[in-house]
């Protein structure tokens, strides 16, 4: 299956996020392991997470690339959503331990952290994710592709988790260094900033994974897109058949990762008149032509019939 991308471009980003996320490891272990934070232990953990998750996407990116064969009689790209179907409960899953973590933790007392290097590393941190989510949200729209856009929402992720950590450990450096009259005894309540942040942040990240979840669901399970979406498809293939005597087109639409197939049955009416099989031929390749023009992750099959029930 031959699909318009750019795919070494599309490697190059991926590469860089693997490389990225690996970086981003080591620091936030080295901070974690300096100021003691619970959060900041948390954001490596994400980070540790991401970085495998990387390694996998640049497996399944080489993948999707091969035309089909005899294992897989329509290509590779079904493993896609898979993979960010998965993804989505990796960052379900580590949500939710870091809510039902920092619960116990406030039973415990809190947590105690070097609220300085916590507020040097959420500064850092959400500078570069936010700007290596952005990068990555960019080439996800020129390269039409989901895995960029879904490692593209994991640095978002990220980067909130990071300035989230920037925010409550500066109001918990302020509570520890209090020294208006009358507010000194907020102090006492900083240690429990860091698991307050953690359960916030767990239960505030879970939209975006979940979105990722149904949204990769749908395509694993071959589900319709929505109307909206269905309808514009339509009606851009109905003027690629202007020439074409037809009563009605009947199209079945589905979404595998980067692949758009177009199930297509064409009933024709008694004026289609055809001399050689060629010439079907002919109208199939200028209606596929111009509609990958429009969008390149199309494939199509088209088929004419005369008979409405052979659509069904």
């Amino acid at each position: 299956m031959a699909i318009g991308f750019h795919h070494q471009k599309e490697k190059q980003v991926l590469r860089l996020s693997f490389y990225v996320a690996g970086l981003f490891v080591l620091i936030a272990l080295g901070f974690a392991l300096l100021t003691g934070s619970d959060a900041i232990l948390f954001d490596g953990i994400y980070s540790l997470i991401a970085f495998f998750m990387a390694l996998l996407t640049l497996k399944v990116a080489n993948l999707v690339q091969l035309p089909d064969d005899d294992r897989f009689h329509f290509g590779y790209t079904a493993i896609e959503p898979t993979l960010n179907l998965f993804k989505a409960l990796i960052i379900i899953a580590s949500c939710i331990y870091a809510v039902i973590a920092s619960i116990n933790s406030l039973f415990d007392g809190g947590n105690s952290a070097d609220y300085d290097l916590a507020m040097i590393y959420g500064a850092f941190a959400t500078v570069a994710c936010f700007g290596i989510s952005a990068y990555m949200r960019y080439h996800s729209k020129t390269l039409r592709s989901d895995l960029v856009g879904v490692d593209a929402h994991t640095w978002f992720v990220d980067g909130v988790l990071s300035a989230s950590i920037l925010l409550s450990f500066g109001l918990a450096f302020a509570l520890e260094n209090m020294q208006i009259e009358g507010y000194k005894d907020l102090a006492k309540y900083a240690p429990y900033v860091d698991p307050v942040l953690l359960i916030v942040l767990g239960i505030a990240m879970l939209p975006i994974p979940l979105k990722i979840l149904l949204d990769s669901l749908n395509e694993v399970i071959n589900k319709a897109p929505p109307e909206a979406v269905s309808s514009v498809i339509e009606k851009r293939l109905k003027k690629t058949l202007a020439d074409v005597p037809y009563e009605h087109v009947e199209v079945r639409i589905s979404k595998r990762g980067r692949d758009l197939y177009l199930l297509v049955h064409i009933i024709v009416d008694d004026a289609f008149s055809v001399a050689t099989i060629s010439e079907l031929d002919d109208i199939r390749l200028k209606c596929e032509a111009e509609m990958r023009e429009w969008n390149p992750s199309i494939i199509m099959d088209i088929l004419f019939i005369q008979d409405p029930e052979l659509a069904d």
